[in-house]
């Protein structure tokens, strides 16, 4: 007797794939669209309507409140997150590859003990990390300042482990050779070799790290005293804590806050998609 046909198993699997992955992405978005609708809403649609259906459009209106709620202070958040993710990104970036690099293809005393201590410092969560952070900052002045927030940003061992797998994965000893051979320093292969050929490590730190940083909460709430440097995860949990005043409802203004800070996360998704499709070609063609 004939067995079942290996071609209807195959689609049975693939039917079951595809039923998990749509089951992952509504589980997935449907936060985002609860987002999307409540931030649509006025007071009374808020708390009296269907929370997953719209109850009237006044997405307009809650972001000019949102804009305009104590002085605009959400615009001020909203600079300071730029401000802290970016630059502190970009420089934990650069550090990392560097770092990166130097584990991977340099040989010096005490390499693997390095190595050991970045992998073994990842893994302590950073929240053990912020009160030693706060009181080293407070010794030096450093407490409610950018600095505090930028200069534990520009250290990542994380990214260092992860600019050390991607050099060893994609700089051949061979080519490093080759352009000592023809006179070229080791600042002028790192700048002009390197680093052109880890853009695609280099685009998924950075935005790891940008995530990170944008979405902290701990540290910032630790280090930051004065509204005016808060971030904006801080700014809008110190505005659950408040009732509507004047006539605004500040639940209203968290939600619509809480929609705007993803869409610089969405845009950073997207527009850093093309060095990993590069990326996954190179591979392909390796």
């Amino acid at each position: 007797m004939a067995g079942p046909d290996p071609a209807s198993r195959g689609r049975g699997g693939q039917r079951f794939i595809l039923l998990g992955l749509i089951l992952a992405s509504v589980y997935s978005l449907f936060p985002v669209w609860w987002l999307i609708v409540a931030a649509t809403k006025d007071q009374v649609g808020l708390y009296q309507s269907n929370g997953l259906w719209f109850s009237g459009m006044h997405l307009w209106d809650n972001l000019h409140q949102l804009f305009t709620y104590e002085d605009g202070i959400f615009l001020r958040w909203t600079a300071n997150s730029f401000l802290y993710a970016g630059v502190g990104s970009l420089g934990g970036t650069f550090i990392a590859l560097a770092t990166g690099y130097g584990l991977a293809r340099f040989d010096f005393p005490g390499r693997g003990v390095v190595f050991a201590a970045v992998v073994g410092s990842f893994l302590i969560p950073i929240a053990l990390l912020t009160l030693p952070l706060y009181l080293m900052f407070s010794k030096i002045g450093l407490v409610d300042t950018p600095w505090a927030m930028l200069i534990p940003c520009l250290i990542n061992p994380f990214s260092v482990y992860l600019a050390k797998v991607y050099t060893e994965a994609t700089i051949p000893f061979e080519l490093l050779e080759a352009a000592r051979i023809d006179g070229a320093g080791e600042l002028r292969i790192f700048f002009s070799i390197v680093l052109r050929m880890m853009t695609t490590g280099g685009a998924t730190v950075f935005l790891l790290a940008f995530v990170n940083t944008w979405n902290a909460f701990f540290l910032p709430l630790t280090v930051l005293r004065g509204e005016e440097n808060w971030t904006l995860n801080l700014g809008l949990y110190n505005w659950t804590g408040k009732r509507a005043e004047s006539g605004i409802d500040v639940t209203s203004l968290v939600l619509t806050g809480a929609l705007l800070s993803i869409v610089p996360l969405a845009i950073m998704m997207t527009a850093m998609r093309r060095y990993w499709r590069t990326g996954v070609t190179l591979g392909a063609l390796k």
